[in-house]
């Protein structure tokens, strides 16, 4: 009598060649997600099928877990292994549906915990060259205006775009911001913010300004969020910067270069609006050599012999 072969997965292949069908004929997917969902069940079969798993009858979470932790080992990153696992999340969906399966195991399993991209942070020597604009039109003094309070004050998007002229307190250098949850917060300025606010303001009713907002556009409205992405893109490719300039990089610039320079992780939390320390933590990247330093140098027990 003929042995089966180990290596036949008919029993495997035979379901996800229908799903497939199904995606394409029914749901009408995208040629490019039904690829997507192709190789990566093709991908599961295989790992399946070297798991002596004969067929998705005998899939539990245990199983599921085993098939993510393989594919793990051949070097998949987490984003890869989180649509690996979506795409057999939907097809044991599609099994259950059609009776063919009783529960889905994949529903039970956590997708592998993405890490956080994080901006790269612009050096300082950059900082200065980005903020070396010496036009003197209204539109250009309002935009070296805004990237001195952003990177100034550590601002996010909306809390710049939302500034107010009520808002602004220059004999004390202090600017009132409504965060996130409406939390409002007060901020320091630095001298280069409030001398480029008060040239801003001697040329912003030339723009016939609509209300009390501090940056408006050139038909006097406020000024919109994605206009402001534009214009500092824009001064970033005009003052030959080397990475894409972005309102959310100068923010985590401003971050980085508070942290590195005073080590002081809570006050830079206040100034950034985080309600979390660990926010702040995830948002600065001192690379390690550096937390290395500061370990050594201050703390009791850090000295090692040589």
């Amino acid at each position: 009598m003929m042995q089966p072969n180990k290596n036949d997965n008919t029993a495997l292949k035979l379901p996800v060649d229908q799903f497939l069908n199904y995606l394409k004929s029914e749901k009408q997917l995208s040629l490019n997600t039904q690829i997507n969902y192709r190789r990566q069940l093709y991908a599961l079969i295989s790992l399946a099928s070297e798991l002596e798993i004969s067929n998705w009858q005998n899939l539990d979470s245990s199983a599921v877990r085993l098939l993510i932790s393989r594919s793990k080992q051949t070097g998949l990153q987490a984003r890869s292994l989180s649509l690996r696992l979506s795409a057999l999340r939907s097809f044991c969906d599609w099994m259950v549906k059609n009776e063919q399966l009783t529960a889905n195991p994949a529903r039970g399993v956590l997708n592998p915990k993405l890490g956080q991209h994080l901006p790269k942070n612009i050096d300082i020597d950059e900082i200065n060259q980005l903020l070396d604009i010496d036009h003197n039109d209204p539109l250009s003094v309002r935009d070296r205006t805004m990237l001195e309070v952003m990177y100034g004050s550590g601002l996010r998007l909306s809390e710049l775009v939302g500034l107010n002229c009520q808002e602004l307190n220059l004999v004390d250098g202090e600017i009132r911001v409504m965060g996130k949850g409406n939390k409002e917060r007060k901020l320091p300025l630095g001298r280069e913010s409030i001398k480029w606010i008060k040239h801003w303001l001697s040329m912003r009713n030339f723009l016939t300004p609509q209300d009390d907002a501090l940056f408006i556009s050139k038909l006097g409205k406020r000024i919109s969020p994605r206009n402001v992405e534009k214009r500092f893109a824009q001064w970033g490719i005009k003052q030959g910067l080397s990475s894409h300039v972005h309102p959310h990089k100068l923010r985590h610039s401003f971050a980085t270069h508070m942290l590195e320079s005073s080590g002081d992780l809570r006050a830079v939390q206040e100034l950034l609006g985080h309600a979390d320390l660990s926010t702040t933590q995830v948002y600065t990247h001192l690379d390690f050599s550096h937390l290395s330093e500061v370990y050594d140098s201050a703390h009791p027990r850090a000295k090692r012999g040589k």
